[in-house]
């Protein structure tokens, strides 16, 4: 069994109201320094057998087509 993590976050031309609530409020409560905040989603998937070539390329399809929207996010595989 593997697990793998698919990160997917909005693309940097995309405006992210939620990265901007969080960026606005930390000086509020006292952290400085922090530039940007960009907010994503992170999905862990458990498989079964090991990563090949196959299975990675099927992941990749279930990351384009169910986990992200392709329009606006990328998304990022990575075996654990």
């Amino acid at each position: 069994m593997a697990r793998v993590v698919v990160d997917v976050m909005l693309k940097p031309e995309i405006l992210d109201p939620q990265g901007k609530a969080v960026q606005g409020a930390l000086p509020r409560l006292g952290f400085e320094g922090v530039r940007e905040v960009r907010q994503g989603k992170r999905f862990e998937l458990e498989v079964d057998g090991e990563v090949t070539e196959e299975r990675l390329a099927q992941l990749h399809e279930i990351a384009e087509k169910l986990l992200s929207n392709p329009v606006i996010e990328d998304f990022e595989v990575h075996v654990s």
